[in-house]
């Protein structure tokens, strides 16, 4: 069982909506550099270790910065995210760069900050090389079809589109050597927000197995290994926390099992999480606005899929919480739900809940759990909705009865910024 907890009470959260108004998203420092700690202490172990934070679910510098002081690097997939990295002190090797039907350009800023850029098929070679040459250090994304199955959100390898086959890899490494790298890296990334400790294992060993292959059909000894992303958090209450310490336990045996015994006692472990960094300790907090009585009961929040899309996206559960009323009896049944113009603009169906009051000024807060990644991140403005804002809790001393002090790390959109890319524009026509 997981506890879905929030860090602050009724009254502390009503002072913060009164200065920052709702809806907005609320990330816990503390719970997150605890949680990093938690991170490297299990992976302690392995030698070079390095956690990459997935960029693209949380895409702050704030957080970034919090992140690289913990000693995170960053796993970037596009030119904003590169940028991003750079912005909260995060360069070098720190950078994997994995990105697909990538642009020249983008190639070319991976390698100006000195990225590990790891590319996703054969024919990038040629295409890397042209763009800007092969860097001494280069990594490929392995898929390996039909030999490991992926999950529903990530999809099956053999219909996935991403990276190189084992017959691809052999061959790129090859050719990669030919045109001058000299250091090499394999990736693979097979599921996402999966649980089970064992998957990743599995995934761990396939790995470890195919490097031990690679050495022998190439001579190529791969420098690290990187098992990718997709740990999960425990979205609903009834399921298990993920555990970091079964995971590295799990995957140092296999490493010691396959890997030392043909010499490669030295490669490096790296992973890419993100979800499992930051995703419990970000909550989006919204107000009660409108009841609805019709053929079901609905609550109607400031907040919509515009700002958290992974219930009507995935049908992805997020639990609810009304602050307040955490210990009160779950009495009435809503859909809970947004403004947007599609009826699957619903963060939770049919969900049990507290008797809630409604109304602009003094409804009760609605607090959406575990939002901490892919939420705000994966906002849009259909509708001309505009997503809210970030803000960052740090706690002076830690958790312990320390000074609790809320900052903005992203202001919300405003119209202007909506009507920003209509104005100013290139008078320039073409005729055709």
């Amino acid at each position: 069982m997981s506890t879905k907890t929030f860090p602050l009470t009724k009254d502390e959260l009503e002072a913060i909506a009164a200065v920052f108004g709702t809806p907005f998203y609320l990330y816990d420092e503390a719970g997150i550099v605890e949680n990093a700690a938690r991170i490297f202490t299990a992976f302690a172990a392995f030698p070079g270790y390095v956690q990459h934070f997935a960029v693209k679910a949380l895409p702050n510098p704030a957080i970034l910065r919090l992140l690289a002081g913990c000693g995170m690097g960053a796993d970037c997939s596009s030119l904003p995210e590169l940028l991003l990295a750079a912005e909260a002190g995060i360069c070098g090797e720190k950078i994997m760069f994995t990105s697909n039907e990538t642009p020249a350009a983008e190639y070319r800023t991976a390698a100006e900050l000195g990225a590990v850029i790891n590319l996703d098929d054969l024919t990038h070679i040629d295409f890397l090389e042209k763009a800007c040459g092969i860097p001494p250090l280069v990594s490929c994304r392995y898929n390996p079809g039909d030999k490991k199955q992926g999950n529903v959100i990530i999809g099956n390898p053999v219909e996935a589109k991403y990276g190189f086959t084992r017959e691809q890899i052999i061959d790129g490494f090859t050719a990669l050597r030919k045109k001058g790298a000299a250091r090499f890296g394999l990736h693979a990334m097979i599921a996402s927000n999966e649980l089970c400790e064992d998957y990743h294992i599995e995934t761990g060993r396939l790995l470890f197995e195919f490097a031990v292959e690679i050495q022998e059909k190439t001579g190529i000894a791969v420098e690290f290994i990187n098992i990718g992303g997709g740990v999960g958090i425990p979205y609903r209450p009834e399921q298990e926390p993920f555990s970091y310490e079964k995971l590295a336990a799990g995957l140092k045996a296999a490493y010691e099992e396959i890997l030392v015994p043909h010499g490669l006692g030295g490669v490096a472990l790296r992973t890419e999480w993100g979800r499992a960094v930051t995703g419990p300790y970000g909550w989006l907090v919204a107000r009660a606005i409108h009841r609805k009585a019709i053929y079901r009961n609905y609550i109607g929040l400031d907040a919509s899929m515009a700002d958290l899309m992974r219930p009507a996206l995935y049908g992805a559960y997020h639990h609810i919480t009304v602050a307040g009323k955490e210990d009160a009896p779950l009495e009435d049944v809503y859909d809970v739900a947004g403004s947007l113009c599609e009826n699957n603009d619903k963060f939770a169906i049919q969900r049990r809940l507290p008797a809630i009051k409604t109304g602009e000024a003094d409804g009760d807060l609605v607090i959406i759990h575990d939002a901490g990644a892919h939420g705000r991140a994966m906002g849009f403005n259909y509708n001309g909705k505009l997503r809210a804002g970030e803000l960052l809790l740090s706690t002076d001393g830690g958790r312990a009865g320390g000074k609790k002090t809320v900052r903005m790390i992203r202001r919300p959109e405003t119209v202007d910024d909506y009507f920003a890319t209509l104005r100013g524009l290139d008078p320039t026509e073409v005729i055709v």
